[in-house]
């Protein structure tokens, strides 16, 4: 997470490649401010006049030394009239990147706090900051504040996990009759295609309601993987056995073991180790409620253990966050799950499929493609003859 990060006259915002040492020569005008930065602080020059730094040269490289992180170069010019009275004001800015802080300096400094493109940043500065900071105001845990930001998240969600779950129910209430369809058009998949979007349409069944909700949740998934591991707040702050909720919590490290080692690391963060847990048991709920079958359904086991030894050694605060929103969505599916009655859901579609359909225009328009499909097949081998 160290660099060098600059800043053009004109906005626009770089930086040299974290992961890797290079020389950059600065393109397309003057910079107002140049920045050496890690994880949590920052060394930045600011031109504060109309004048910026001219040609700059940044560069970051290596240095072989057991306290050192990276060596960081830079080198600009100032382009002066060589009079008495000419003045170029400057300001040095040495502190942390706090987001709220940065953004207080002016310059947009608070762009040295990388907190996702696009719409996860937009989570992050709109959203979760936000309500971050409100907590801060009245708690001094920060373990119990990611847990309050945890409910207001899962609360706020729970309309799009209802729905999720009612379409889930549905699916799984047709799959006997999908079953059936597969069994009568399985070696015609465009036939079997469209008799599946005709019982969905008579059944008055999104195939897809299922996962639009969890499309939707994933911009607050993405942008907090983004924001707790750059989080100013979170450093150095204890909870539970975590002793940094900003870096993993070993509760065990064992050493150098080769292949482990890289696949792994050389500890055991508990947190991390009941994230994996939690998420394989939901797993499996979310298998018997859906009833998913063959190869989707170890493929949702596998990924859990492969993201083990990827988030083993990420901050505390996000393994901890994820284990509490996997927590808490046990709960919300057990309360949907005792408000929730499959006969009702089973009568309803039997209802529906009683109505007149109403096609749809994209449903019209797969229609017709799977016809003419059909009608090509049946065209062709008499060409061929």
């Amino acid at each position: 997470m160290s660099s060098v990060y600059f800043q053009y006259s004109n906005g626009d915002f770089d930086y040299v490649t974290e992961t890797k040492y290079e020389e950059l020569k600065t393109e397309g005008g003057s910079l107002e401010w140049i920045s050496f930065k890690q994880q949590f602080f920052n060394s930045t020059l600011l031109a504060r006049g109309e004048k910026g730094f001219e040609d700059a040269v940044v560069e970051t490289k290596a240095i072989m030394a057991p306290d050192k992180v990276k060596g960081m170069h830079a080198e600009a010019y100032i382009a002066m009239d060589g009079t008495s009275e000419e003045i170029f004001p400057m300001a040095f800015y040495f502190g942390p990147n706090h987001y709220q802080i940065l953004k207080s300096q002016g310059h947009e400094m608070q762009q040295l706090v990388p907190l996702g493109w696009g719409i996860f940043g937009w989570v992050n500065r709109f959203v979760v900051i936000p309500v971050f900071n409100f907590l801060n105001q009245y708690i001094s845990s920060f373990g119990l504040i990611i847990l309050l930001l945890t409910l207001i998240i899962k609360a706020g969600l729970l309309p799009l996990v209802y729905k999720s779950h009612i379409s889930t129910a549905k699916m799984r209430i047709l799959k006997p009759e999908m079953d059936e369809l597969k069994e009568k058009h399985g070696k015609d998949p465009q036939k079997f295609q469209a008799e599946s979007m005709k019982l969905y349409r008579k059944a008055g069944v999104n195939p897809l309601g299922g996962c639009i909700p969890m499309l939707l949740q994933m911009p607050i998934l993405f942008a907090l993987f983004r924001f707790f591991p750059v989080s100013f707040e979170l450093r150095q702050q204890a909870f539970l056995w975590a002793e940094d909720l900003s870096t993993y919590d070993s509760i065990w490290t064992f050493g150098y073991v080769p292949v482990i080692d890289f696949i792994y690391g050389d500890h055991v963060s508990l947190f991390t180790l009941l994230m994996t847990i939690s998420t394989l048991i939901y797993t499996r709920l979310n298998n018997q409620i859906s009833g998913m079958t063959g190869q989707m359904k170890w493929i949702g086991y596998l990924m859990p253990i492969v993201f083990l030894g990827f988030f083993n050694s990420f901050a505390a605060g996000l393994s901890y966050y994820y284990f509490l929103s996997n927590m808490i969505t046990f709960g919300q599916q057990w309360v949907i799950r005792k408000f929730v009655d499959d006969d009702k859901i089973h009568a309803q579609i039997q209802e529906n499929k009683k109505k007149p359909m109403k096609k749809s225009r994209f449903a019209e328009r797969l229609e017709s493609m799977t016809k003419q499909q059909q009608q090509a097949k049946q065209v062709g081998p008499k060409k061929r003859k």
